[in-house]
């Protein structure tokens, strides 16, 4: 049975959710307002191979289903054009989640964003990150978490080259799950189709491939 707060995550992040047969295109006024980062995701969707749900704005809805209707297999690339923004990319790929993180052990520390010595992506996080250093202090992994409303919160992961290989990143993956979960919520973890890397660190941290899959119109 699939789990309630995933339910709710998407209901609230697409605008409905289940859905029957086919893909359905749904109005959700949260592709007008700012994502968690503060920009704009003007279309997104999750699609289980049997049936799926794709969000836009309430004024883009006429123009994307007459585009599914008319041509489904150009959908993807025709996507940012249709939402108004043809110089943004797509992102596609898995969409996982977990309710049971790998029992590995923890390896971060909670610090502000702000600290010094991180990268700029996690500067974008307005709470606590996870982060790993080394004994001089210096940074080498770090995970945040994108609270995208209360019940689901996504998890980004990334490792500086020269501490690649050492498992830091599914420790970090699993460490931050299990705090989405205590905090109530369902942790979920995307990527794009090619990043076999990421999909590894997803495996190893718990959460599988489900078969299901995720895409969206992003800035780039």
């Amino acid at each position: 049975m699939l789990d309630r707060r995933l339910q709710l995550h998407l209901a609230t992040w697409l605008g409905q959710w289940p859905a029957g047969p086919g893909l359905h295109v749904v109005a959700s006024r949260r592709r007008a307002q700012p994502a968690w980062d503060g920009r704009l995701r003007p279309a997104l969707a999750v699609d289980t191979g049997q049936s799926g749900v794709l969000s836009v704005a309430p004024e883009r809805v006429a123009a994307i289903r007459s585009l599914v209707r008319r041509t489904p297999d150009r959908l993807l690339a025709a996507l940012p054009e249709a939402v108004g923004l043809p110089d943004w990319c797509v992102h596609d790929g898995p969409f996982r989640w977990s309710v049971a993180p790998a029992p590995l052990p923890d390896v971060g520390e909670w610090t502000d964003p702000t600290a010094p010595g991180l990268p700029p992506w996690l500067r974008l996080f307005d709470q606590p990150v996870l982060v790993v250093r080394d004994p001089d202090g210096a940074y080498l992994a770090g995970a945040g978490i994108k609270r995208h409303d209360a019940y689901g919160h996504e998890l980004a992961v990334g490792t500086v080259p020269a501490a690649q290989g050492r498992g830091l990143a599914r420790r970090l993956v699993a460490q931050a799950a299990r705090r989405v979960l205590d905090e109530g919520a369902v942790p979920t973890y995307l990527h794009e189709r090619d990043n076999h890397a990421s999909a590894r660190v997803a495996d190893a941290a718990g959460f599988p491939d489900r078969g299901w899959r995720a895409y969206g119109v992003y800035p780039r």
